[in-house]
């Protein structure tokens, strides 16, 4: 829809004032579950969020965070911040990743659209190269969704294939990775029966081959090049589910960082190396961590790392990882399009606005958080700040991260008077969730909270109004359970630690001395999820929201 098919005016809202300074902090991986000692908010001090909690019930509540909610598949689909920060800015349901990608396969329309189309012409004499997180997991990748590529490009052409996958261990329980590879392996042994050359080529594991993201440590990147680019690793294996095995053998390996590895054939030479001619595909629908492969594999005047050989391929991601950059320029399944977003709304009507986070959530308070859109829509009226994560180290080392520098740059930008609206992301919830390591990840939530108090205490000042949220869950549940609720252990009787995102709802809480004094949360809303959170915030600097957005959260009674 053009912006001459509708005013881009809001309409002022009846029972709020305009004017009043407001804070939105998402707390990253923040959900709300039963309290136990895996539950890491709760056995973290974390005083201003209890007072949120406890202090005025009737504004504070709970928002749907995963699933239909934020336009994935399934209920038992995780959300995750891409897709939770893309429903906090545009304020409603968009089809998303995974959505889109299982209704272009059922439909087979993947095999019409122009990026099949492109590297289908490669398919007569080069090879089509699949990289990708081999997981169902559901959150970058899911392996169905390879398994009907798989199936699809040889019914359409592909003779000659090799598959470069990365282990999870981050979305799936540690250590499944061998039971994906086998039916991996078990589905290309069925294609060579058909006659197709269908071999798995390389892999490693995701955290440390191949799927970094923002820039954080483009070595990750350049140890995936080297092994699925130039058929060179440190490790060579004649059979992957080997690979797999033997690599986990070493003291503290895990899924996630496991070392690049070839697979070779009998004289020693690797299977499958890119080469000038071939088709490349990135399986996984989620963008963040595909971005920097994608770069390197389409920028011909690239300087982040040596890749020693650049190939002539026909290169296209499952979907366009970047709308701005146009990267890639080729995909095979066309991303939502999300137009008028909340914050361009509230900059058309003269918002003024803040937003700052990290490198590693950087991109959720502004490009996703814009509707997959990078830049400013005013640069007259808006400044983003990010401030650099620590690199070279998981998040564990440091768990505070950099919660106290986005919360000192919040709050002096509050306190300035120059902006409107100041929007954060402070990430340690989620990023030293992702680690496992529960000590580490009370810590993290603890800097969180410290982090909300100061910004906070900057909305007191100035008589403002806060809104603080999550995105999606992870540290308030660090153990896999059964059924019944019970932590599951392994064969040495330690718990089995959860990694992932959870499908908790997460927390809202609004206040704040601006707030008008018959604000509540609607009781009438119970299914609500982060979509209403945009005509919420809309309401609260004294406009409503169009009216396809999802309802408010809010309503002012007369007191």
């Amino acid at each position: 829809m053009g912006s001459s098919d509708f005013s881009w005016k809001l309409a002022d809202h009846p029972k709020l004032p305009k004017g009043k300074t407001v804070a939105v902090v998402v707390l990253d991986g923040w959900g709300e579950a039963n309290p136990d000692e895996y539950n890491c908010i709760h056995t973290a001090k974390t005083p201003t969020m209890d007072s949120l909690k406890t202090g005025a019930p009737e504004k504070w509540r709970l928002v749907r965070a995963h699933g239909t909610a934020v336009g994935l598949p399934t209920e038992d689909d995780m959300g995750n911040s891409e897709v939770g920060h893309n429903a906090l800015g545009a304020g409603r349901i968009f089809a998303q990743g995974a959505k889109l990608v299982d209704l272009a396969l059922a439909s087979g329309k993947i095999y019409e659209g122009e990026g099949f189309q492109y590297i289908k012409e490669s398919f007569d004499k080069g090879t089509l190269h699949l990289i990708g997180l081999l997981s169902d997991g559901g959150v970058h990748s899911r392996l169905d969704q390879l398994q009907l590529l798989l199936k699809g490009a040889t019914e359409h052409g592909a003779k000659r294939i090799r598959v470069h996958f990365l282990t999870d261990g981050r979305d799936v329980l540690d250590g499944s990775s061998v039971g994906f590879v086998e039916t991996l392996e078990n589905d290309l042994a069925n294609l060579r029966e058909k006659g197709i050359d269908a071999q798995i080529a390389s892999g490693g594991g995701r955290m440390y081959v191949t799927m970094d993201r923002y820039e954080n440590d483009w070595d990750v990147v350049k140890r995936g090049w080297y092994a699925q680019v130039l058929g060179e690793a440190p490790h060579k294996f004649q059979n992957a589910v080997e690979a797999v095995k033997e690599l986990r053998k070493e003291p503290k390996a895990n899924d996630q960082y496991l070392p690049p590895f070839v697979i070779v054939d009998e004289s020693g030479e690797a299977v499958g190396p890119i080469v000038d001619g071939d088709a490349v595909v990135t399986f996984n629908f989620r963008a963040d961590r595909m971005v920097m492969l994608a770069k390197a594999l389409e920028y011909e005047n690239f300087d982040k790392f040596d890749r020693i050989r650049f190939p002539k391929i026909r290169y296209a991601g499952m979907l366009q990882y970047d709308g701005e950059l146009k990267l890639p320029s080729h995909y095979l399944v066309s991303p939502p399009e999300i137009e008028r977003t909340s914050g361009q709304y509230l900059v058309k009507n003269g918002i003024r606005t803040f937003a700052c986070s990290e490198t590693v959530k950087f991109g959720h308070v502004t490009f996703f958080w814009n509707g997959n859109r990078s830049g400013y829509f005013d640069s007259t009226k808006e400044e983003y700040v990010e401030i650099p994560s620590d690199v070279g180290i998981t998040f564990n080392v440091q768990p505070k991260m950099k919660a106290l520098e986005i919360a000192e740059k919040a709050r002096d930008a509050i306190l300035s008077g120059k902006f409107d609206q100041v929007r954060v992301n402070i990430p340690n919830g989620d990023m030293v969730g992702h680690t496992g390591d529960i000590e580490a990840t009370t810590v993290a939530c603890e800097a969180a909270d410290v982090a909300v108090k100061m910004i906070l205490d900057a909305i007191e000042q100035v008589g403002g109004i806060y809104v603080v949220t999550a995105d999606h869950g992870n540290a308030e549940d660090m153990v896999k359970r059964n059924k019944s609720g019970k932590p599951l252990l392994d064969k040495e009787g330690k718990i089995q630690v959860l990694t992932s995102h959870t499908l908790q709802p997460v927390p809202i809480a609004i206040g704040g001395p601006g707030l008008s004094p018959g604000a509540r949360f609607r009781s009438d809303v119970p299914s609500g999820g982060l979509a209403n959170v945009a005509a919420t915030v809309i309401n609260f600097h004294g406009f409503q929201a169009p009216a396809d957005y999802e309802t408010t959260l809010i309503e002012v009674v007369d007191k």
